[in-house]
C-alpha cells in the first residue's frame, strides 16, 4: 500500500494543566504534544504524526468540541485501525480525550474546511463565590451582572467586522471576522454562559469581547459602549482580557462533505471589508 489517509479527530481536554493546544519550545506540556505522543507511541511509529487542529487554544482553554487531523501511512492506519482508538484512551493523560477516530471524507481539513466555531464562556456573580466543583470552569465576578444590559450590548457586535479593538494583533494576519452569535443566558443555578459563534476568532477575540460585555453587565460602561470600542478599530485598555478558564471551544462546524475542498480554498484567502465608494 502507498500514500497516506486522512483522519478526522473528535475530542476534549481539560486546559487546566495545559499550555495550549500547540506545541512549545521547553518541554511545556500541550494538547497537541500529549495526542502526537500518544499516537506515535501506540503505532510504534519512529516519526510524529503532526495534527492540524479547527482551533488553537490558550493555556487553561477547555474544550468539549474540539477537531483536528492527522495525515497517517496507509499501512500504518490498516494495520492499527481496529484497536486504535481504545490504544489511545490507554495511552492519554487522563484530562484529554479522543472520542472518535474516522477517515476524513475527501477535502477535509480540521482548520480551513470549519464554517464556523462556538466557545462558550461562563461566570457567576453568586457574592459567595464559585462552587468549588466549578472552579477551574467558571469565572467569578464579584459585581452583579445585569444580563438584558449584556446582551443589548452583545446586539451592537454582531455581523462581519474588523475586530481589530478585541484582537491581539499578529504579523500579516487579518483581524475581520464575522460573529454569527452572541448571547448570554443565566441558568437555574446562576451561572451565566455566554455563547460566541462566529467563523473563526483571532487571538483573544473571545474573552476580550467578554471582558468588555462584563463592564456593562455591572455598570461601569453603558450598552452601546462595546460597539463603540470596535468602530474605533484600536484596543481600549478599559477591555480586560478575562482568564482563560471560564472558555470552552464547545463545537465546530462544516460544510456538507461535497462543499469541503471549496470552503478550504476560501478560508486561506485574506479577507477585507467592502468600502463605501471611492476617495
Amino acid at each position: 500500500m502507498s500514500g497516506v489517509v486522512r483522519l478526522r479527530l473528535d475530542l476534549s481536554y481539560d486546559g487546566t494543566e495545559f499550555s495550549g493546544w500547540a506545541k512549545q519550545a521547553g518541554g511545556r506540556r500541550t494538547v497537541q504534544g500529549e495526542i502526537e505522543d500518544a499516537l506515535r507511541t501506540v503505532t510504534r511509529s519512529a516519526t510524529t504524526y503532526e495534527l492540524t487542529v479547527a482551533g488553537r487554544t490558550d493555556a487553561g482553554v477547555h474544550a468539549r468540541g474540539q477537531v483536528a487531523h492527522v495525515d497517517l501511512p496507509r499501512e500504518v492506519w490498516a494495520e492499527h485501525r481496529p484497536k486504535l482508538l481504545k490504544r489511545l484512551a490507554g495511552r492519554l493523560p487522563k484530562d484529554v480525550r479522543v472520542w472518535a477516530l474516522r477517515e476524513a471524507p475527501t477535502g477535509f481539513d480540521a482548520r480551513f474546511s470549519a464554517i464556523w466555531r462556538r466557545y462558550a464562556y461562563r461566570v457567576t456573580d453568586n457574592p459567595g463565590g464559585v462552587d468549588p466543583l466549578l472552579r477551574t470552569h467558571v469565572l467569578w465576578h464579584d459585581w452583579p451582572l445585569d444580563v438584558d444590559a449584556m446582551n443589548e450590548a452583545a446586539r451592537g457586535l454582531l455581523g462581519e467586522h474588523d475586530f481589530a479593538a478585541y484582537c491581539k494583533r499578529r504579523e500579516g494576519a487579518t483581524t475581520i471576522r464575522t460573529l454569527q452569535e452572541l448571547s448570554l443566558v443565566r441558568g437555574d443555578d446562576g451561572i451565566i454562559t455566554a455563547t460566541v459563534r462566529a467563523d473563526a476568532f483571532c487571538h483573544n477575540m473571545v474573552r476580550s469581547l467578554i471582558g468588555a460585555l462584563l463592564f456593562v453587565g455591572d455598570g461601569h460602561r453603558t450598552p452601546d459602549w462595546p460597539a463603540k470600542v470596535l468602530a474605533a478599530g484600536v484596543r481600549d485598555s478599559a477591555v480586560h482580557v478575562v482568564r482563560p478558564h471560564g472558555l470552552t471551544l464547545e463545537e465546530v462546524g462544516y460544510p456538507a462533505d461535497e462543499l469541503l475542498a471549496a470552503r478550504s480554498v476560501e478560508a486561506r484567502n485574506k479577507r477585507t471589508l467592502p468600502t463605501a465608494g471611492c476617495c
